[in-house]
């Protein structure tokens, strides 16, 4: 068994004991490995184990790991049987969005109606809509990326309207805390900003919060979606040069 298989199986039990702990119903919240910097040979290993859904931060990174992914993997992604979805959680160039609009299903990082236009102009009319999250800057850290909370229902309901794209709820990257209760409470205004886009008409429904440090919180406070790299892959590059 492979450390990948290993490390998921781990993480996966941590989400569901962290489920179980919120009393919530067991299903509701989908793990999306995160993949920037490792090799498509991971994300393979990954498939193998079981994982399907991946999350990149860089775009050219992405698209050419993609292309190699579905190499490895044989025959046409589309057809395939448990082929990769591809979600992008970092921050968005406007000279990017055609890739982005072309090659993902998930994009959770739209902060801007700028790049949402661009997004819903640029996927095809063949494929199914991008689903979409809006990146909301919940602590009002200064050059994060990230709509200000009293400015998420303008444009929620300005995506909301776009063709060629779903609204489907918020992600956030709080700063980091230590405690569980701190967590718990720098992950507070994303659910109670999304309940009040509910509570307003809006579809809502998915919370991408929570990462390999925090993701217990996270779920605690209503998270759909967490985004689990380092807990299964390992230290990236970068990080191990300074460790």
């Amino acid at each position: 068994m492979s450390a990948i298989t290993i490390n998921l199986q781990a993480v996966t039990r941590r989400i569901a004991d962290a489920v179980e702990a919120a009393q919530r119903a067991s299903g509701t919240v989908k793990l999306i490995a995160v993949t920037k910097t490792f090799p498509a040979s991971a994300i393979v290993d990954a498939i193998a184990a079981g994982q399907f859904a991946f999350g990149e931060n860089y775009v050219q990174e992405a698209v050419t790991k993609i292309a190699e992914v579905n190499a490895l993997l044989g025959g046409d992604p589309g057809e395939r049987q448990g082929s990769a979805q591809w979600h992008f959680i970092g921050p968005i160039q406007s000279n990017k969005t055609r890739m982005l609009a072309e090659r993902f299903d998930w994009v959770h990082s739209v902060d801007r109606l700028k790049i949402a236009e661009r997004l819903s102009d640029q996927r095809s009319p063949d494929r199914p809509p991008l689903m979409v999250l809006i990146q909301v800057n919940t602590s009002d850290e200064a050059g994060k990326s990230g709509v200000a909370l009293h400015e998420a229902e303008a444009l929620a309901r300005a995506v909301a309207a776009l063709p060629r794209l779903k609204f489907c709820g918020l992600m956030a990257v709080p700063e980091a805390t230590g405690s569980f209760e701190s967590q718990r409470a720098a992950f507070a205004p994303l659910r109670a900003l999304a309940a009040a886009l509910r509570a307003a008409g809006l579809a809502c429904n998915e919370l991408s919060m929570g990462m390999s440090a925090d993701l217990e919180a996270a779920i605690a406070e209503g998270a759909t979606m967490v985004r689990v790299g380092t807990a299964i892959f390992g230290v990236r590059g970068a990080e191990r040069m300074t460790t």
